[in-house]
């Protein structure tokens, strides 16, 4: 996604001006409009004109602002339909008429809010920054040589490259072994400042030889000796070792292309909500008093400062309500505050949809709350949860 222009007043209200550029930042579209909201953008409109003979009929390119009343995405077509009432007149279209306008990769509209909350402001930044985007990352190394990568469905972003002079392996010579180690230090200490886990699901790393076993040995035996680094020892699961003909980002398209490569990627890229999901659904079976679903409950337990971690399906933020959004706005900033994991998932996937099936809000506290349980929760409208009904918001 390209940011065109920003315009946002203290207050929160304004515009931006986006380019979409590919099919994920369609997806980031859909979520950043919602209705309300007013869309400008050049549409096609079929005119009539009526001569002194017969009628005519010509479509026309003009530009449109309306507010929205609907909105659908296609994935398919990879397109988005935003319908709603024309609020700027011009000598195609009615002051009030209703239109239709689709928007597409590589064609420029603008938005304006009355409230650009912090989700909002999330999505646009994570959409037109590579890096935040970035939900995998590479290391491509050879003894002396290494590149880390970010790697987007659009290009590849080299974070840092790391070169060292290693001197030759002799007998009775600690020199090679004190230079590896210096090297694999640098090669570590880059990827703990470039790589964010919070973003990167999955990691690569690969060379020719062993380079890249010894590498991964030495950062496991690290992360597991100094306390800077147990988030590089959480997260070991995520990286995957694979053969690479030299360390430079030429033989990291080599590494991509393989079929059974993008397999083992989709898996691991998954893997993260899907284990989240499960550890909920576990939680939920063997230890109740722990794993709690539905707003009244999850915002209870946040009352309490117990949450661990949140699950939210994204389409809670695309409530037709505003009172809605903004409610679940507050539950993940608060969330965040108190230091607790939040997960937002995709309703396109099917960990979104299983998740969607349990109101759409579920958590895993830091402790049990067993009175949570007798906790009456009433729902004003079915609208107020994201259209899940009511009898299910009880227990």
């Amino acid at each position: 996604m390209r940011l065109i222009k920003k315009c946002i007043s203290g207050h929160g209200g304004g515009y931006v001006v986006l380019c979409p550029l590919e099919a994920e930042d369609m997806w980031h579209a859909f979520n950043i409009i919602a209705v309300g909201d007013s869309i400008k953008a050049t549409t096609i409109r079929k005119v009539v004109k009526e001569g002194d003979t017969a009628v005519q009929s010509q479509r026309v390119k003009v530009t449109v602002m309306i507010q929205v009343s609907k909105i659908d995405f296609d994935p398919v077509e990879c397109c988005i339909r935003v319908m709603g009432k024309n609020i700027e007149e011009n000598k195609f279209i009615k002051l009030g008429a209703h239109h239709t306008v689709e928007l597409e990769p590589n064609r420029n509209f603008t938005v304006t809010k009355l409230n650009w909350d912090s989700l909002f402001i999330e999505r646009i930044e994570t959409a037109c920054n590579p890096s935040k985007s970035a939900s995998l990352a590479a290391v491509v190394m050879e003894m002396g040589v290494a590149h880390v990568c970010l790697v987007t469905s659009a290009m590849t972003l080299i974070r840092a490259k790391i070169e060292k002079s290693i001197p030759k392996k002799r007998a009775a010579s600690k020199n090679h072994k004190d230079g590896v180690a210096k090297f694999f230090e640098q090669v570590l200490q880059a990827i703990v400042r470039d790589i964010d886990f919070e973003i990167v699901k999955c990691v690569i790393v690969s060379s020719p030889g062993y380079v890249k076993d010894d590498f991964f040995k030495y950062l496991v035996e690290e992360s597991s000796r100094r306390s800077d680094l147990k988030d590089l020892l959480k997260n070991k699961d995520r990286f995957i070792l694979v053969h690479a003909s030299s360390g430079y980002t030429q033989a990291l398209d080599q590494v991509l292309s393989d079929p059974g490569i993008q397999t083992r990627l989709a898996d691991v890229q998954a893997a993260r909500e899907v284990q989240v999901l499960h550890k909920f659904f576990k939680m939920l079976n063997e230890n109740s008093e722990k794993a709690f679903y539905s707003y009244g409950h999850v915002q209870a337990a946040q009352d309490r400062g117990a949450i661990a971690s949140l699950l939210v399906s994204d389409s809670l933020f695309r409530s037709t309500s505003i009172k809605t959004r903004k409610q679940y706005v507050d539950l993940v900033e608060a969330c965040r505050a108190s230091g607790a994991q939040v997960h937002i998932f995709s309703s396109l996937h099917p960990s979104g949809e299983q998740l969607e099936q349990l109101s759409g809000v579920a958590a895993i506290l830091r402790y049990p709350l067993p009175d949570l349980d007798d906790l009456e929760i009433h729902v004003e409208s079915d609208d107020d949860y994201g259209g899940i009904p009511c009898e299910e918001m009880y227990f």
